[in-house]
């Protein structure tokens, strides 16, 4: 095999920054789920992380790895939301300038909540953008090099993956060995990063990533064995509306990752619906993607013993509850 831009190390070492800085969040368990499935289902809860999403570990633990230089010049991030949130969270926490640059469709909870990160840290500010005319890299790239700024990419970075990778590690800390994971898929940085945590930890273990029927790219990417990009994804899994996935998250996709699923919008909303009368959980429309597939029996689990990783919860509540009532 060859080598994986990240390792289990890599991984321990996040969890390590991490600790008493992200929550460790709960592992939530349903008979109804289990029953519907036939296997044994451990909802690992990111969607009662700090910021409401998973995104939060591989911020903290890029930026806690700045140099003083770097900190004293500050970060710039692109996202629709969740990575927003925790770039602009991470460099509150430590003081830093942060300037983030998001779609101007962002769902305004998400939008609302970035820019309350940023109060009182002087320079920080959001930069909105067309994202079906405009592209995100190259704004961000010369807002970048005009004010010196360190950018910390969504997921293609290898310490965003081990800390995203972190999840995985403290699911399986809590339950042991499972039979299978699945992970929801845009970039790739949650899929990678705990793909290298499942694989080390649970020998023999079927990791499966879930994107939207509507944005397939990563599957078409893994049958074809390159990186395919497609056109922005018409989904209501905003944080998996990207167009190609990840350099590095791709490579470790190859090697560790056993098949790529897809799931409707109308799957994800009775998933939502499912999330909230059963777990009592507010989910949105991508943190549910993993539950998704399960729940929709679009992988058959039966008899196995399986992890996943609900990554979020920062939902429009007004938009929430019209999917719910529908």
């Amino acid at each position: 095999m060859e080598s994986l831009p990240i390792a289990i190390d890599d991984v321990r070492a996040a969890s390590q920054r991490l600790a008493g800085i992200a929550h460790r969040t709960p592992v939530l368990t349903s008979r109804t789920a289990d029953a519907r499935t036939g296997a044994r289902l451990f909802f690992k809860a990111e969607n009662l992380q700090r910021v409401g999403a998973f995104k939060f570990r591989g911020a903290c633990n890029a930026l806690a790895q700045f140099t003083p230089e770097q900190r004293k010049a500050g970060v710039l991030a692109y996202s629709s939301g969740n990575h927003a949130q925790a770039i602009a969270l991470a460099a509150q926490l430590l003081g830093m300038t942060s300037v983030i640059v998001m779609p101007n469709d962002s769902p305004r909870a998400k939008l609302s909540a970035t820019r309350g990160y940023q109060e009182g840290i002087a320079g920080s500010e959001v930069v909105l953008y067309d994202r079906n005319t405009e592209s995100r890299e190259t704004i961000g790239a010369a807002i970048a090099r005009e004010r010196g700024l360190t950018v910390i990419p969504p997921y293609d970075h290898a310490h965003v993956m081990a800390g995203q990778g972190t999840a995985a590690l403290e699911l399986i800390e809590e339950t042991g060995p499972l039979d299978a994971l699945l992970v929801c898929v845009g970039g790739g940085g949650l899929l990678s990063g705990c793909a290298v945590a499942a694989a080390a930890m649970s020998p023999g273990i079927k990791i499966h990533g879930v994107e939207p029927a509507a944005g397939d790219d990563v599957r078409q990417s893994l049958a074809r064995g390159e990186r395919v990009r497609i056109e922005v994804p018409a989904t209501i899994a905003d944080g998996a509306q990207t167009q190609q996935v990840g350099v590095l998250t791709f490579a470790v996709i190859q090697q560790l990752v056993s098949a790529i699923h897809t799931v409707t919008d109308a799957q994800l909303i009775a998933t939502m619906r499912f999330m909230a009368e059963r777990l009592k959980q507010v989910v949105e429309p991508t943190g549910c993607l993993a539950a998704a597939a399960a729940l929709e029996g679009i992988v058959d689990l039966r008899g196995q013993r399986v992890g996943i990783i609900v990554s979020g919860g920062n939902v429009d509540l007004a938009q929430y509850g019209k999917w719910l009532g529908a």
